[in-house]
């Protein structure tokens, strides 16, 4: 049986912070209480990147992250420790932006189809006998090199015998396999798969077995040689055949700890045949973050965002997801659904219309994908979407629905790559900049139009995880967040404070007119929930808020004098004591929630992962800037106060947050058979409805929902919980209490949330 890490905490791996300086942090983890040591991507990427999901070379540790003796160095501080280690694996595509970095994108550049590694790539030859590369701006000068091709500084490589009459660079070009478009071009006529839209990450068939082999050679020595204890699956939906892929990956690695980066859309359950433990958390993200939210706050937020639009009624959420994943479908994303159109074409009878139902077809698809045969509900579901929004498309639609069908076909597996590809890109990264009412909620994995949730269906949600997967992760933050666990923390206040958001947003806008009062009220509400950050920070996400959103302006053809205003908006800010004086205002309410927001994450059913430096305040937004330097330092220094005694305040050092992350986490390494079950408790009183409160076996847990309205209401008053008869310890507070009935008045008087433990274990926590 694989080994389950009690926890996690993700190190993003750069040049600046590379595995020896991970190695480096085992003993402050340790300390911390953290199981496991998660790593970003160690391959090979292109040099520079500040992510590593560009890998260019399987074959190699990155050499500017470390390399192999900075994994090797790691690993061994880590298993020295008593620690795992798990490794993120991309396995959908490969960095191209530099081509002389990619031996294998090289190869098939030069050597066109008769290149050996032309099959590890999702090419249509067919279509276009030269491979297209969206790269040339308006300006197409080209200049033979020796044996390359340029274009300003991109390098590629020359055919044998193109070159060696001493023809012009144009007419080199001419006889390459490659053939050097306007970037433009890529939206309709690309020839390659890539990962979503981004035009220099090629995919890759891993359902070739030599593909897969060499992809994966090292990722299964680290696994076979104990180098690494489990593997974090990168978008696993790009995939011909995710499940196919796991089977293969089991095969390879044996009994190990596995997770998916699979998003679940509402009740949507994982494939329950895939040999994993469960996902990274996006799930768990959403239900804790809804617990927190007031529902009473709903129709006052909507009328504010009525207000913003010129609306008289509320936006609907799945009209706005269908209208951004069309755009997307015929956009960004139009070389995809041609492509499904050629591969029916090849069999079957086409129309004029078979585009357009495709992508309408996509726009309606409920979830990320299917994995025929299974979830051919949600193919039908679109179907049925489709044909009510546009029923002269009904006659295509039904042709459609049995080739999309089967699992043999072309285009229905190509159907199920690109159904994920359209719903990333026109929610995530276009419907999330839009739906701006309460931008807490507008989180990757999460529907926002799922307000909050009440104490019973949240412990329903973690009976069910604790039942189907208890060993998959939870998080709050990760590095593709769009705003850290704080940040939401902050902003999910305004639910209780909407009259005086309201307010104070009206002032907010007098001082910077914008002319988009949705993307004024998303800026505005980042800002808050950030606050206090830079100005270039708040200048580079206005930037790419705005542009993602695409309503007035966008990255192709940015808007000047609309983005010179918004800057203005930016700088606005520090102006004054305005934002000031609302954060004060706001910020004790959003600390409470985010220390009930850790408690629960880190203690409720499944593997809680700590994403780096969340320990303290994480008041991060949209990458990049959730992949900035963390300090250890002041994080070690706080450490070392709390374990020599020190009851730190709830104050902006975020300190008090660390005292819960530790505790926790301690509690749960060092007592796992506290942590076995899960049964709700029930607090009773006249502000019961204030306290989310269950058993994990042992271990309690009660943290405080809604803290404007308990604080209105005059506290907890006599509100009690009660707990099995036998002495226990708030490992948080080191305070003694008799079992049976507590006041939370007492138990939650230092801080909004406590976790009891048996008092024969106390000194697990110490």
């Amino acid at each position: 049986m694989a080994r389950v890490p009690a926890s996690t905490y993700r190190l993003q791996l750069t040049a600046d912070f590379p595995l020896q300086a991970a190695s480096e942090l085992v003993d402050y983890l340790t300390g911390l209480g953290i199981d496991w040591v998660y790593l970003s991507p160690v391959l090979q990427a292109t040099k520079g990147s500040t992510h590593g999901y560009d890998v260019v070379d399987h074959s190699t540790i990155d050499v500017e992250r470390g390399g192999a003796e900075g994994l090797e160095l790691l690993s061994k501080a880590a298993h020295d420790a008593g620690h795992g280690v798990l490794i993120d694996v991309v396995p959908n595509h490969v960095g191209v932006s530099d081509p002389s970095q990619n031996a294998w994108w090289w190869d098939v550049l030069k050597h066109g189809r008769d290149s050996r590694y032309a099959e590890a790539f999702d090419i249509d030859w067919d279509f276009a006998p030269r491979l297209r590369i969206p790269v040339l701006g308006d300006d197409e000068t080209l200049e033979v090199v020796g044996d390359e091709l340029h274009y300003f500084d991109n390098h590629y490589p020359i055919a044998p015998g193109t070159a060696d009459d001493g023809a012009d660079a144009a007419t080199v070009h001419s006889r390459q396999h490659y053939e050097l478009v306007h970037w433009r071009r890529a939206d309709a006529e690309l020839s390659y798969r890539r990962f979503f839209a981004v035009n220099t990450l090629a995919a890759i068939r891993v359902e070739v077995p030599w593909v897969f082999d060499e992809s994966h050679e090292q990722i299964v020595r680290w696994v076979r040689e104990g180098i690494a204890d489990g593997l974090r699956i990168d978008h696993p939906d790009g995939l011909q055949d995710p499940g196919g892929y796991l089977d293969t990956l089991a095969a390879a690695t044996g009994d190990t700890y596995v997770l998916v980066e699979k998003i679940l859309e509402g009740e949507e359950q994982l494939p329950a045949f895939w040999p994993v433990a469960g996902t990274t958390g996006y799930d768990a993200l959403a239900d804790v973050d809804r617990i927190l939210v007031d529902r009473a706050g709903r129709s006052a937020l909507d009328a504010i965002d009525n207000e913003l639009r010129g609306r008289a009624q509320p936006l609907e959420w799945a009209t706005l997801i269908r209208r951004t994943k069309r755009a997307i479908a015929d956009g960004i994303l139009h070389s995809e659904v041609l492509r499904i159109e050629r591969d029916i074409a090849r069999n079957h009878k086409t129309t004029e219309h078979t585009a357009d139902a495709l992508a309408e077809l996509l726009a309606c698809f409920p979830v990320y994908r299917s994995y025929l045969p299974s979830g051919l509900e949600h193919l039908h579901e679109a179907a049925d979407l489709a044909c009510r929004a546009r029923p002269e498309l009904t006659a295509t639609i039904e042709s459609l629905i049995p080739v999309l069908s089967d699992p043999a076909e072309p285009a229905a597996i190509r159907f199920q790559q690109t159904s994920g590809m359209v719903m990333a890109k026109g929610v995530e990264d276009t419907a999330f900049y839009r739906y701006t009412r309460l931008t807490s909620l507008t989180e990757v994995g999460a529907d926002p139009s799922e307000f909050s949730i009440g104490v019973e269906e949240f412990h329903r949600r973690q009976l069910d995880r604790q039942a189907r997967f208890p060993a998959s992760m939870t998080t709050l933050s990760t590095h593709d967040t769009k705003r850290g666990e704080d940040t939401r923390a902050r902003i999910t206040v305004l639910s209780e404070l909407p009259e005086e958001w309201s307010t104070t947003l009206g002032q907010l806008r007098e001082r910077a007119p914008l002319g988009d009062g949705p993307l004024e009220n998303l800026l505005w509400e980042s800002i808050v929930g950030a606050w206090p950050a830079s100005a270039d920070r708040l200048h580079d996400y206005a930037t790419k808020a705005s542009r993602e959103a695409g309503m007035s302006t966008n990255w192709t053809e940015p808007n000047e004098e609309f983005e010179t205003r918004m800057h203005a908006l930016i700088d606005s800010a520090f102006d004054g004591d305005l934002v000031n004086e609302f954060v004060s205002r706001v910020a004790p309410y959003g600390w409470s929630n985010s220390l009930s927001a850790k408690l629960i994450q880190l203690t409720a059913p499944g593997v809680p992962d700590v994403y780096q430096g969340s320990e303290l305040w994480e008041t991060s937004l949209v990458d990049p800037d959730n992949r900035r330097a963390v300090d250890y330092d002041i994080r070690r220094l706080y450490l070392e106060a709390i374990d020599a005694g020190a009851h730190p305040p709830i104050d902006e050092t975020g300190a008090a947050k660390l005292l819960v992350t530790s505790r926790a986490l301690r509690l749960r390494r060092d007592r796992p058979e506290l942590f076995t079950r899960y049964a709700p408790l029930e607090a009773l009183g006249t502000a019961a409805r204030h306290a989310v409160v269950f058993d994990r076996g042992g271990a309690v847990t009660v943290a405080t929902r809604l803290p404007v309205g308990l604080e209105k209401s005059g506290g907890w008053g006599d509100t009690i919980i009660t707990v099995p008869g036998r002495p226990h310890i708030d490992v948080l507070t080191g305070i003694e209490y008799e079992g049976g009935g507590i006041p939370l008045a007492t138990l939650l008087a230092r801080y909004p949330v406590a976790l009891l433990a048996p008092m024969d274990h106390e000194e697990s926590a110490s």
